[in-house]
């Protein structure tokens, strides 16, 4: 840098170091320079700074002068900014405007425990609200359907109860015949003890058909077809193709919700039935291997013992768990930020609702059949 250069930038602090006059030119080049005699300077509050016999300003320097200031102790926000031209001035106020913007907030103080859970129970109340207003969507959806029929799409409602139902079988099958064979053996350590073998049969029926197939085989399905329904429809948002499916003149809902939630509802009722037989295949062979119940005199205390009304009081149970699944997945995944991060947190989510949902169901099912007589 030259001399000339270096004699037309200064810059002065008086002597009380509350006046401090910038004068020259404070570009990007002169920045070292810059540092060091911000550096020297001690201004105090109250400051103002007199940029009145500057040539050019650029927004580096402007920088270096805001962080040396804030270094000294001296907040730029109560800093008298005195003389500078419009041009000077514009470039001065953006970089305190972007500064301000990139500074790190300041952590909110801890509430109070109550206002914690007000604050949680107001968040768990609008996504209530959110999947009620949702679930009237899709059912204004389905009323559509059935006015126009042909708006359905075989190919997409065959391609879910694929991936919902004919996928699921295996694991159904896996978790349901384990859960008869726990429960049977459980059930059989207590009853061996009064010589109440036979009445294993009735308990491990009783239970499997009217709670345990139906709740265990919707959980599966809400961590399997819920999550698969969050990820899918939010890959969608993030890719834009349901906004091209908009631009289109299709509805979103007929060609991407209907078939799943549809699919779901066929698919529920057939796993369930599918576990509750499992299930009960799993405890035959406890009850044979433990209990001294041979397979046979298993089928026909069974019979004897298992009303239908127990099958239909589980079965019943399952569209509508399969309709609050899908709903959630569905809604989560519409809905999702258009980040990666959010369709995680979407996906998560959505299986920790959908298993509260489908719990909370049960019980309200359980209360409703006790009053029923069911």
């Amino acid at each position: 840098m030259t001399a000339n250069a270096a004699a037309e930038r200064r810059l002065e602090l008086s002597d009380d170091g509350v006046r401090l006059t910038l004068a020259g030119a404070w570009r990007l080049s002169d920045l070292p320079a810059l540092g060091d005699s911000l550096a020297r300077a001690q201004p105090r509050a109250p400051l103002t700074v007199d940029g009145g016999h500057l040539t050019s300003l650029d927004s580096a320097a402007a920088l270096e002068l805001l962080r040396a200031l804030s270094a000294a102790g001296l907040d730029p926000d109560s800093i008298h900014w005195h003389g500078f031209s419009a041009p000077h001035q514009r470039v001065l106020d953006d970089v305190l405007r972007r500064r301000a913007a990139l500074a790190e907030p300041v952590p909110p103080a801890r509430s109070p425990w109550l206002a914690g859970i007000g604050e949680r129970a107001t968040i768990i109340a609008r996504q209530g609200i959110d999947h009620l207003s949702f679930m009237g969507e899709t059912l204004v959806a389905f009323l559509e359907l059935i006015t126009a029929p042909r708006r359905l799409r075989p190919r997409e409602l065959t391609a879910q109860l694929e991936q919902a139902c004919l996928n699921a079988i295996p694991v159904v099958i896996l978790v349901t015949l384990l859960i008869g064979v726990v429960f049977a053996y459980l059930l059989g350590l207590q009853a061996e003890q009064y010589g109440a073998n036979i009445f294993v049969v009735d308990g491990v029926g009783i239970g499997m058909s009217r709670e345990f197939a139906p709740i265990i085989v919707a959980v599966i399905i809400a961590g399997r077809s819920g999550a698969a329904f969050t990820a899918q429809l939010g890959s969608m948002r993030l890719t834009e193709e349901i906004d091209a499916i908009r631009t289109l003149g299709l509805s979103p809902m007929q060609v991407l919700v209907v078939p799943r939630v549809l699919a779901l509802l066929i698919a529920l009722p057939l796993l369930s039935f599918i576990g509750l037989v499992a299930g009960l295949a799993g405890a035959a062979l406890v009850a044979d291997a433990m209990l001294g119940i041979p397979p046979a005199a298993f089928a026909e205390r069974l019979h004897d013992a298992l009303d239908i009304k127990h099958v239909w009081a589980g079965l019943i149970k399952t569209p509508v768990f399969a309709l609050a699944i899908a709903v959630i997945g569905c809604r989560l995944g519409m809905h999702v930020g258009r980040d990666t991060r959010a369709l995680g947190l979407a996906t998560t989510s959505t299986v920790v609702q959908s298993i509260v949902t489908v719990i909370l169901l049960d019980a309200s099912f359980a209360v409703l059949f006790q009053e029923l007589g069911i």
